[in-house]
């Protein structure tokens, strides 16, 4: 008699992904604002990390973590396609660490 195999998992529905644009109205309506003026600060949020990191500063947005630069060395990887191994040239990366009060509300 052949035995019953167990069901798969259930797969979770795929996590949408939303913009500045579509967190604005939400916001504006929050702190009585208009959704122009909403859009407006958060580009100049996004400005002002922009530059903060290219200066090397670290960005610290309590309650949310920090967004910092980190550099990355040279390294030798393998080409996926034929396995011949690659010089990977050094470059920089924007790592963020998550706050305590986000990882605890996720």
């Amino acid at each position: 008699m052949p035995t019953k195999q167990p069901a798969a998992p259930a797969k979770q529905p795929a996590a949408a992904t939303i913009t500045l644009k579509q967190l604005a109205p939400g916001l504006a309506e929050e702190h009585g604002l208009t959704k122009k003026q909403t859009e407006a600060m958060l580009a100049g949020l996004v400005e002002a990390v922009t530059e903060r990191l290219k200066n090397g500063d670290k960005v610290r947005l309590t309650g949310l973590g920090i967004l910092q630069v980190r550099a990355r060395p040279a390294r030798t990887g393998r080409n996926p396609a034929t396995g011949q191994p690659i010089e990977i040239a050094a470059s920089k990366k924007v790592a963020f660490s998550p706050s305590k009060e986000l990882k605890e509300a996720v």
